[in-house]
């Protein structure tokens, strides 16, 4: 498997977590039967629940496009020393990102999304090119 994809797949494990423990969280907060409920009615996280909840949520929106980069990266055989790099780069990102959001890490929290967002970005660009 290519750094690229294990990146990709590591990234995806990440997402398996931070939704395990959004899930334990928010089920603490709201309780089992609203938990199980259908939640006709939106439930407003706050505190680490919701804070976890916005962490897994962007983490959503990131892995979309990252996941991209990746595999055209692949699918065309671009990966070179510097794709694996930014594929280190946004996992450790995505990875310094829950914990920076859930204790409210200001102004770290910006600067590690970026981070990782602009490996993601060089991704895209580097399979242009």
């Amino acid at each position: 498997m290519t750094p690229e994809l294990t990146a990709l797949t590591l990234a995806a494990l990440l997402q398996v977590l931070q939704f395990a423990a959004y899930s334990v969280t928010a089920q603490m907060q709201v309780g089992t039967k609203k938990a199980l409920s259908p939640r006709d009615t939106p439930v407003q996280l706050t505190g680490k629940a919701g804070r976890l909840q916005r962490a897994m949520n962007n983490h959503f929106e990131g892995l979309i496009l990252f996941g991209i980069g990746v595999m055209v990266i692949t699918y065309s055989g671009q990966g070179d020393d510097r794709t694996a790099l930014a594929c280190v780069a946004y996992l450790a990102a995505r990875v310094l990102y829950v914990p920076a959001y859930v204790f409210g890490w200001v102004p770290w929290r910006s600067v590690i999304w970026a981070v990782g967002f602009f490996a993601t970005l060089y991704l895209l660009i580097a399979a242009l090119l």
